[in-house]
């Protein structure tokens, strides 16, 4: 699925096959979790292939990588670069592309790496979520306390958190969990943002126990553009009881109906949401097919 005996990755300086891209058994790592990621996209649009916020997701991964300590030796500009020669290598224009940064040194201590690698991979990905509107359930698993790990950084360790949700959710017949935070508050997916809708109004969780994603950020800015007001405050489930509509938002998943939480069934269909209007803009903006399209990051 990910890669076969063609796909080129990109490891430590060097276009690879894909095949050799490998880590030791003594990795921190890999014992540890210890690492960063990002998850970005890029599409074919009539400017050609385009990778999406390019530089906010280099620049969170910089973040990231700062926040527990992991060095980076790649610019901005230089992991953009990269990005693009990696698309090119392996033909795709419409694609995911997963930067990962890690200590491969074997090292077992539970100390900041003094040295970093990085590790780049691409392939054709469709939505994470699917397209068909999400039954969630509240999860009995709580988001990471913020005040225990950067909960802003995207480590690769906090996923275990979303493995867990994820998979419990599932096996009791729901499409995905809904995460709370420590006091209560919904907080967001396993690996997207959620909002509601009332009144014709936006509703989601604000920074503390969110990772605040780049698809949440654009879609926020998409419906202030379009006059649509967007609360980020504090809720708790029952406050869903009132909604009319819900939606989740992130890079893998894009914009994602939800249909219900638990017993609570949502009022609209998702075509007659916000959401859908908001999805509608959304892959035209990131496909560069309508007025907006200028805030995709063009290639330089």
């Amino acid at each position: 699925m990910y890669f076969n005996s063609n796909t080129v990755a990109f490891l430590d300086g060097e276009f690879v096959p894909a095949s050799e891209a490998t880590c030791g058994a003594y990795a921190q790592s890999l014992h540890y979790g210890y690492a960063v990621f990002e998850g970005i996209r890029a599409y074919n649009t009539p400017q050609g292939c385009q990778i999406f916020k390019a530089r906010e997701h280099y620049e969170r991964f910089h973040y990231s990588c700062q926040a527990i300590g992991l060095p980076l030796n790649y610019s901005v500009e230089e992991l953009t670069q990269i990005s693009y020669q990696l698309l090119e290598k392996n033909g795709l224009t419409d694609a995911y592309i997963r930067p990962l940064a890690y200590a491969a040194t074997p090292n077992m201590s539970l100390k900041h790496a003094t040295t970093g690698n990085l590790l780049m991979a691409v392939w054709e990905w469709g939505k994470y979520l699917g397209d068909q509107s999400l039954r969630l359930t509240i999860s009995p698993y709580e988001r990471p306390n913020p005040k225990a790990v950067p909960i802003e950084a995207k480590v690769s360790g906090h996923y275990v958190n979303s493995i867990i949700a994820s998979s419990e959710a599932k096996s009791r017949g729901y499409d995905e969990a809904l995460l709370l935070d420590m006091n209560g508050y919904v907080a967001e997916g396993p690996g997207a943002n959620f909002f509601f809708e009332k009144n014709g109004e936006l509703y989601t969780a604000p920074a503390g126990s969110i990772l605040r994603g780049i698809t949440r950020n654009t879609i926020i800015d998409l419906a202030r553009e379009a006059g649509i007001t967007v609360h980020e405050q504090f809720f708790t489930p029952a406050a869903l009881q009132e909604a009319e509509g819900a939606f989740m938002t992130g890079t893998a998943a894009e914009v994602i109906g939800v249909s219900s939480v638990d017993e609570v069934v949502f009022a609209k269909p998702y075509a007659e949401t916000i959401g859908a209007q908001l999805a509608s803009r959304y892959q035209a903006l990131v496909t560069g097919q309508e007025v907006g399209a200028e805030k995709l990051e063009l290639r330089s």
